[in-house]
């Protein structure tokens, strides 16, 4: 079973005629989609921090905040899904969403404690309002301005979560190796109970999209932080160069097989 039918529900035949016709903004559920996924989580947490040192904290988030709006209104302008506006826009995503929960944390001393639970209610709240106007979670519906702003807000809200989660996870203990034992486990949790029937797609979906942020991020500051923090010592800028290098290769492969794409009927 491949993993798109794993993870996400697809229409079929003239359901999945009319989304093309009105351009579905998102890509296909594949393999790929997860793995850059992943990198973009790891890739936005180093990112973040690496900008925060360099630039200083105030700098950093108002650059990201304006590549992060940048991206975001190149998506929406766009009438189809494009591999590289997509993936960039999600990029700015994972690094401000990263910079949001540190702003809570660090900046006003929010605990990871209260600003998890807070983050979970946000993302609760994004698909309580989400369904109630559309009556689907679905990825492979973003087919109306409404449900593309639904959609983006999600993604924010679950990095955000996600970034929280995985700083309240390596702080209480577990530290970044254990961290990403934990959410490499968590994250098989979703399709596994799906195959056995025991967990919608779309809920499925949706709740491996929250854990890869944690996973990505854990295994990203692992690799860059210094060895007394548990880490490889690896650098947050060679880490980060290293993953946005991994990212980019990926997408243009993407973009040259369209692999992520639904084929003409």
């Amino acid at each position: 079973m491949s993993t798109e039918h794993v993870l996400e529900h697809r229409p079929s035949g003239r359901a999945r005629a009319r989304i093309r016709e009105s351009a579905n903004k998102v890509p296909e559920v594949t393999v790929y989609f997860w793995i850059i996924k992943v990198l973009t989580t790891g890739m936005g947490e180093t990112a973040s921090d690496f900008l925060g040192h360099t630039l200083g904290p105030v700098p950093a988030v108002g650059l990201g905040a304006l590549a992060f709006v940048a991206a975001l209104v190149l998506q929406f302008a766009v009438r189809r899904y494009v591999a590289w506006i997509y993936w960039t826009a999600i990029v700015m995503v994972s690094v401000f969403g990263t910079m949001a929960a540190d702003v809570l944390h660090v900046g006003l001393g929010v605990p990871y404690t209260l600003s998890t639970p807070l983050f979970l209610v946000a993302l609760a709240a994004v698909f309580a309002l989400w369904y109630a106007s559309e009556r689907t979670l679905s990825i492979h519906s973003i087919r109306t301005r409404r449900r593309e702003f639904f959609y983006w807000a999600a993604v924010l809200a679950t990095f955000a979560l996600g970034t929280a989660a995985g700083d309240l996870t390596a702080t209480i203990g577990l530290g970044y190796a254990g961290s990403i034992v934990l959410f490499a486990v968590a994250i098989c949790v979703p399709a596994l109970a799906h195959r056995a029937r025991l967990l919608g797609a779309v809920t499925a979906f949706w709740t491996a999209y929250v854990i890869t942020r944690p996973l990505g991020a854990s295994l990203a500051d692992w690799m860059a932080l210094p060895a007394k923090r548990g880490g490889l010592a690896l650098g947050l800028g060679p880490v980060t160069l290293s993953w946005t290098v991994a990212i980019v290769g990926f997408v243009a492969f993407l973009a040259l097989s369209r692999r992520d794409t639904e084929p003409a009927a």
